[in-house]
């Protein structure tokens, strides 16, 4: 008898994305009846991160009419998961009384990234919604550098003293009311607040009451220094598995921590940011720009492909002569240059997630170009030899289908060379390293692989 019973995960899509339209549509509905009880009552069981993205995926005439319709009930959790490239317009929408409350529900951390890029009157009315205390925190976290451990950090942080025992820690936790709504670890410091060692939640309960806390600290612990970038926090954070780290200033006295969450959150930007600037339409790219915002962002990238293409023109003109005496070689060359092109997004790819995750280092670089460079001569003779062999046919031109083969090969190897040596080169200079690269590489190989075919056909075909 065959079983009809479903697989437990046959209908997850179903249940995860066709309510999800068809709540879309009830919240539409809403918004245009302007009922705020209505709106209310759909969004009331939603997590944080949810509204946040219906918030994000409107219109701004129909976000406008939403947060006039839900702007009472816009809490801490929500402002923190609105698209930073929306989020002022937000705030701009929402009462004074309001952002005052969310900000006051927010992790300091959360603060931070909320009020970084604001200006300093915005910033001073939403500090003024602080107590004393988080204020100063917030404060103190601004003083750091942008894109520093301090801005990422958070200055919540539950410590105890080296000499408690596992009783002493669970009494305190048990009595205190101002412990951060999540956290992972206990830090242990000296009277001088250096961070010795932490002792995990779930360690900590499993322990003896009797049991000294620096006997069950965690091998994981690590410092990390306020000043340290946030692209090297998020590596040592994937690199080591950490969920958490003390930061420490220069004197190394704890001034906060980072969690996993923030960690990871940094991966992902840095990671957003390398595929949009590997396109070519910029960093700050968001799904909610504007016409003339994302025209701005995309416009000189475009300008620098044009000066790029100008420039692979005029190697084509300096062999006007060579292409009117052999009309075939007008069909064959784009298919070089863009072989070329092809072979040479493929090593930048590489070269630059290898930057990215520190993987490509100046110790393995010439091997790691000594490899890509036998890549790419291996792959142009192999593609050297179909296409020469097709072309042959297709003309009847033995002497044509071996300079479009021996084209191939140049050019494949020269664009494995330049997608490994262009990152390379712009990570030494301190820039990113997929800044403008595709743009390089590209030029490169148009370049190459032009000269390259229209060279060898004029010398050895005419």
């Amino acid at each position: 008898m065959t079983d009809q019973t479903p697989a437990p995960d046959s209908h997850h899509i179903d249940d995860e994305f066709l309510p999800r339209r068809a709540l879309m549509d009830r919240i539409d509905a809403a918004i245009d009846a302007g009922d705020a009880a209505q709106l209310n009552t759909l969004l009331e069981p939603m997590h944080g991160a949810d509204i946040a993205d219906i918030i994000e995926r409107l219109v701004p005439v129909r976000r406008r009419a939403f947060l006039s319709l839900y702007s009472g009930e816009i809490d801490g959790e929500i402002l923190s998961e609105i698209d930073d490239s929306i989020r002022d317009e937000v705030i701009d929408q929402l009462p004074a009384e309001v952002i005052a409350e969310a900000v006051r529900e927010m992790d300091s951390d959360d603060v931070v990234d909320l009020v970084e890029d604001m200006d300093e009157p915005d910033r001073q009315e939403i500090l003024a919604a602080l107590d004393a205390t988080d204020r100063a925190a917030v404060q103190q976290s601004l003083a750091y550098p942008e894109y520093s451990a301090g801005r990422l950090m958070q200055s919540e942080v539950v410590t105890a003293p080296e000499h408690w025992t596992v009783g002493e820690a669970v009494a305190f936790l048990q009595s205190e009311d101002w412990l951060p709504e999540q956290f992972y670890h206990i830090v242990l410091v000296d009277p001088r607040r250096h961070p010795l060692g932490y002792v995990t939640l779930g360690r900590l309960l499993a322990s003896a009451h009797a049991t000294p806390l620096r006997d069950i600290t965690e091998d994981s612990f690590r410092t990390i220094s306020a000043f340290a970038q946030e692209a090297d926090v998020a590596y040592v954070f994937n690199q080591y598995h950490l969920i958490s780290a003390p930061v420490v200033d220069r004197d190394d006295r704890l001034v906060g921590i980072i969690t996993i969450d923030d960690a990871m959150s940094v991966l992902d930007e840095e990671h957003e940011e390398d595929i949009l600037l590997l396109a070519g339409v910029g960093e700050e790219s968001s799904l909610t720009d504007s016409v003339i915002q994302t025209t701005r962002q995309r416009v000189p990238w475009l300008a620098a492909n044009i000066l790029t293409a100008v420039a692979a023109a005029s190697v084509i003109g300096l062999f006007e002569g060579s292409i009117a005496q052999l009309v075939a070689l007008a069909v064959l060359m784009p298919i070089v240059a863009s072989m070329g092109g092809n072979a040479g997004t493929q090593t930048l790819t590489v070269a630059v997630r290898g930057l990215a995750t520190k993987g490509l280092t100046k110790d393995n670089s010439v091997r790691v170009i000594r490899r890509e460079v036998v890549v790419g001569m291996v792959n142009g003779a192999v593609f050297g030899l179909a296409i020469g062999t097709v072309t042959w046919f297709w003309f009847g031109n033995f002497g044509l289908g071996a300079v479009i083969g021996l084209a191939m090969v140049i050019n494949l190897t020269v664009a494995a060379l330049a997608g490994i040596l262009v990152p390379l080169t712009l990570d030494k200079l301190g820039a990113d390293p997929a800044l403008a690269s595709p743009t390089f590489v590209t030029t490169v190989t148009d370049v190459v692989g032009f000269f390259a075919f229209l060279g060898l056909a004029t010398v050895m075909l005419l």
